[in-house]
């Protein structure tokens, strides 16, 4: 733990209202400022709430838990670049929450919660665990007991708005509706920290930064995932019971978010036990996705169904639902059944390191070396005809290191249109140059989880570690991140191996995308192919027959 920064202190967020309880009229809305929330254990956090004015009974709650500040409302204006059109949101919209003004006017309360030891709530922050998870549970129980309320609290928000949804569900408080988790890791380790078990340096030591305003202590977090670069009882206070969940969810992840939310609100979706659940994967800006209109319209129907029982077009809606990108801001959107796709094809294609292509037979024994710390190797398959590659993936490679005990390998797939120009698909909230996707991998993190592995998307233990002797080679099994990209005839799928990451921060933009620049690489990375070294990649095809359909 460490001592909490003072809440008055912030340098770009705005100066914090008064403590006192305050109440007014405006717009429509019943607005009450510092609420208190009383938690089991005496402490009392604080909580602003919106409702619509005059509505004295049956008025659904929509709570927001993040520790970024109940008093810090966009103005309507996100970071240039994100996409988000000022005209979906009011000045009354905390980060990353859901507009107490628009949904005022639909008929919901919007509570905005200050967790216990963030700003002026009292007592000490704890970054998730069983004791934010007990204090959003008393949150929800004390909003369903509200006179003017109809009993039922639902939950939604992007990021750490969504991931709180995974911690406290499973506690199962009664008023606790429906979850509306948009974009949440759900892996602390594989998707937060360690890549691969890489650690990863530019986002989260900042949102570590970002949780340290407080009247009291704030878990360091940076200082704990460092402390702890192996899974142990650390990492497991972290977890959670996704199996436990069974409230009604409506799930939302992107294609865009790789190496923070992707993976982990698939995994969510696919593990949560709930009877009545929906997967939506879009690429675009997440920001931006979560404020337009049409998702708007969605999150009320989903709501209304759950919190209202009101007849939507719920009933009607698919399991599944994806983008099928083709390149930044040009997709096709299409219904699924399940997750991955049932008809998936999986291919195992081969890497040639003589030729840096790939190909369905393996070769003759070659090998590929690229400087360890800036260098790359590229393989490339050009398609024949148009071709849907939709699904989890993953690369094989046999490795072996000149110069150090230890490899830290990146990997990319990039598409490049007939020219050979690379083409740019939706990055994060505001790029719109990034690849198709990302995958990384330590090579002494290399143990796989017999239980939880499958072929096309391998799980490593992160337990202990198995330092590379002096010319060993060795296989190792890389996740790469689910995707969906259609390329046509005489495009090029490309598969980059380098030593770093992939891609580059532009420059002016302050974005929450991945880093790792404390590697262990050093000296001549040697990748072997062909012959007894079969490194390959396994693909998932969509058949053109079904995708037409």
């Amino acid at each position: 733990m460490l001592p909490g920064l003072d809440p008055h202190s912030h340098p770009t967020k705005p100066p914090l209202p008064p403590v006192e309880y305050h109440h007014r009229i405006e717009r429509g809305l019943e607005i009450e400022r510092n609420c208190r929330i009383p938690l089991r254990d005496g402490v009392e956090i604080f909580c602003d709430i919106y409702r619509p004015e005059g509505v004295r009974s049956a008025v659904p709650i929509l709570l927001a838990w993040g520790p970024y500040g109940k008093h810090w409302l966009t103005n309507r204006v996100f970071w240039p670049r994100s996409g988000v059109d000022p005209d979906w949101l009011s000045d009354l919209t905390a980060f990353e929450a859901p507009d107490p003004l628009w949904w005022g006017r639909q008929g919901y309360a919007v509570a905005v919660v200050d967790p216990r030891g963030a700003w002026l709530s009292p007592g000490d922050f704890h970054h998730n665990g069983i004791q934010e998870a007990e204090d959003c549970a008393d949150a929800i129980e004390w909003l369903g007991r509200r006179p003017w309320s109809n009993g039922r609290v639902g939950m939604t928000g992007v990021s750490y708005l969504a991931g709180i949804q995974y911690l406290v569900a499973p506690l199962r408080p009664g008023p606790l509706a429906a979850l509306n988790p948009w974009e949440g890791f759900s892996d602390w380790y594989r998707e937060f920290a360690y890549h691969g078990g890489i650690l990863e340096t530019n986002f989260l030591p900042r949102a570590c930064g970002n949780i340290r305003y407080s009247l009291g202590s704030t878990e360091d977090t940076w200082a704990n995932v460092t402390g702890h670069p192996l899974i142990d009882d650390f990492w497991h206070s972290k977890d959670f019971d996704l199996e436990a969940i069974t409230q009604p969810a409506y799930v939302v992840a992107s294609w865009s978010d790789q190496g923070l939310h992707l993976r982990g609100t698939i995994e969510a979706w696919r593990r949560i036990r709930s009877t009545d659940k929906w997967l939506d994967i879009h690429g675009q800006k997440k920001w931006a996705h979560y404020y337009r209109p049409e998702s708007r319209a969605r999150q009320l129907a989903f709501f209304d169904r759950f919190m209202r029982d009101r007849p939507t077009a719920v009933s009607a809606w698919p399991a599944v639902r994806i983008e099928v990108r083709e390149r930044h801001g040009v997709a096709e959107e299409r219904a699924e059944q399940t997750w991955p796709p049932a008809r998936t094809e999986y291919r195992r294609l081969f890497l040639d390191g003589g030729k840096r292509t790939l190909g369905d037979a393996s070769t003759d024994a070659a090998e590929v070396r690229y400087d360890a710390r800036a260098g790359q190797a590229t393989f490339d398959l050009v398609f024949a005809e148009d071709t849907e590659i939709t699904g989890h993936a993953s690369l094989r490679l046999w490795v072996e290191a000149a110069g150090s005990d230890d490899i830290d390998l990146f990997v990319a797939l990039q598409k490049l249109d007939a020219t050979g120009a690379h083409v740019g698909f939706t990055f994060y909230a505001f790029y719109e140059n990034g690849p198709v996707a990302l995958g990384w991998q330590r090579a002494s993190h290399r143990a796989l989880d017999a239980q939880r592995s499958r072929p096309e998307q391998p799980v490593h233990l992160h337990t202990a570690e198995q330092r590379l002797a002096e010319r060993e080679c060795v296989p190792v099994e890389i996740e790469i991140w689910p995707f969906s990209a259609l390329f046509a005839a005489g495009e090029t799928l490309r598969v980059v191996v380098a030593g770093a990451d992939i891609y580059d921060k532009e420059e002016g933009v302050m974005l929450p995308f991945p880093l790792h620049e404390q590697t262990r690489n050093a000296g001549t990375h040697i990748i072997r192919t062909g012959g007894e070294h079969d490194s390959s990649i396994l693909l998932p095809f969509i058949p053109q027959q079904e995708r037409d359909l």
